[in-house]
């Protein structure tokens, strides 16, 4: 890397060979934004042997994701993370062939047909809560995933894994950590050597995969008829304009992608929703408040969200906070130039949610919730790069609209018949693996709102 002559961004040395990777081991989302503070918006390190560049400033962000877009591909660290799970589907396949998945997967997402998923999210999260009674704990992180799950499944496939749900969720931390942990080791023993979290990893993924398998299989042994209105239905009929549709292993892998991917992330945006909530009695009024104000009691609707704008505002700060996709990267594939330096072809650029999100420069008392903040135009005020917890450019993630409408609805539901409250003692740690998870969960007593 060079700029200018032989300028190269300033960073720290770190240890010999492992660089920097004991230091964002223990705590990576301390460690990059001592990295920002340290050595500013550019920063070049080294995790064993292999150079980093982090960018922290939205004007460089804009441009990987957004200007220079078609410079940089998806990392080969995040493939290396993901693609055991999610094969070649949309969040890590590149160049025409991401294209034409993303064309074919996309009449599944807009608006219309998101919203006519609605009434099964309301449903799903009406019923997920009928026996939950006031006094009682829960882990309210796991309770969100097998909500989040469940509407997965039955608007994209038309299906429930209700028995499965929370081995699913399980199966899912076990395989976040085990795919982070062995990138961050500094000799990682191969994946086919039967050690027991080798054994175990693979069980998991076998498990999960029997899952996706059984669903493409039961449509296509029911037929996929046109009284199907799902994904699937749309991924298995649909054809290309050269006339061909998916083979079986594309099948997989998008059905797989978006099994985990459409849960996921916005099960621990809710999480994190309750947690930042109950820390925060006067936001929490003010949300219960206006719920009250413009639904009286009644059943949350799609074109209810528009009219929510407190609602909004809660989200945009959880997803400011606490970003379920708090960290991005990206590998040059041509020479570029960013912030004055020359990029090689094959330099791995990192940028954080986590860490941009909460930059004093762009946001008052970043560290305090305020969901305040959002209601005065902050989002059409701050510059491209600043707020990304979807990504941005053409590989926004594709189901945010659907991710924003599930939240809604389920905050909307749960907030008019609940308040929760910590247990006392309970530690939230937030844990960096794939998502931003809470390592210890967050175990909550419900309150029933009279």
């Amino acid at each position: 890397m060079s700029a200018n002559g032989n300028r190269i961004p300033p960073g720290p040395k770190g240890l010999p060979v492992v660089g920097m990777a004991l230091n964002l081991r223990s705590d990576p989302l301390a460690g990059m934004r001592q990295m920002t503070r340290d050595y500013g918006d550019i920063v070049r390190f080294h995790v064993m042997m292999q150079e980093r560049i982090l960018l922290n400033h939205p004007d460089w962000i804009n441009q990987v994701l957004v200007v220079q877009h078609g410079k940089f591909h998806k990392s080969e660290l995040t493939r290396r993370i993901t693609v055991r799970m999610l094969g070649q589907g949309l969040l890590i396949s590149e160049g025409e062939f991401w294209r034409r998945q993303r064309r074919l997967a996309q009449p599944a997402f807009h608006r219309n047909r998101v919203n006519d998923y609605a009434s099964t999210m309301l449903e799903l999260a009406q019923a997920h809560i009928r026996d939950w009674r006031d006094g009682e704990a829960r882990n309210i992180a796991q309770e969100m995933t097998a909500l989040t799950l469940d509407i997965a499944v039955r608007t994209l496939f038309s299906t429930t894994l209700l028995a499965e749900a929370r081995q699913v969720g399980q199966a899912m931390t076990f395989l976040m950590r085990y795919s982070l942990r062995r990138q961050r080791l500094p000799f990682r023993i191969p994946e086919n050597w039967p050690t027991p979290a080798n054994r175990r990893a693979n069980r998991e993924l076998e498990f999960i995969d029997s899952l996706v398998y059984r669903i493409i299989s039961e449509r296509r042994t029911n037929g996929n008829s046109d009284h199907h209105n799902d994904l699937l239905a749309l991924l298995m009929n649909a054809m290309d304009e050269d006339g061909s549709q998916m083979t079986p292993q594309q099948l997989h892998d998008e059905t797989m992608t978006l099994f985990l991917a459409g849960h996921e992330t916005t099960a621990q945006m809710l999480a994190w929703t309750w947690y930042a909530l109950s820390q925060n009695p006067a936001a929490e009024a003010r949300l219960h408040e206006e719920l009250q104000g413009v639904l009286g009691g009644r059943p949350m609707e799609a074109a209810d969200f528009p009219r929510l704008p407190y609602l909004q505002a809660v989200m945009n700060e959880v997803l400011r906070l606490y970003p379920p996709a708090y960290i991005m990267a990206r590998e040059a594939v041509e020479p570029c130039e960013i912030g004055g330096y020359e990029l090689r072809p094959g330099s791995t650029i990192i940028f954080s949610q986590w860490v941009m999100h909460r930059d004093p420069r762009f946001y008052d008392d970043p560290e305090a919730f305020r969901p305040e903040r959002w209601l005065d135009g902050l989002q059409d005020r701050l510059p491209p790069g600043a707020y990304f917890p979807f990504g941005d450019g053409p590989r926004r993630c594709i189901g945010q609209g659907f991710a924003l409408l599930e939240a809604a609805i389920v905050i909307g539901t749960l907030a008019q018949k609940f308040r929760f409250r910590l247990v006392p003692g309970h530690p939230v740690v937030p844990e960096p693996l794939v998502t931003l998870r809470p390592r210890h969960g967050i175990h909550m007593t419900l309150h029933a709102r009279a």
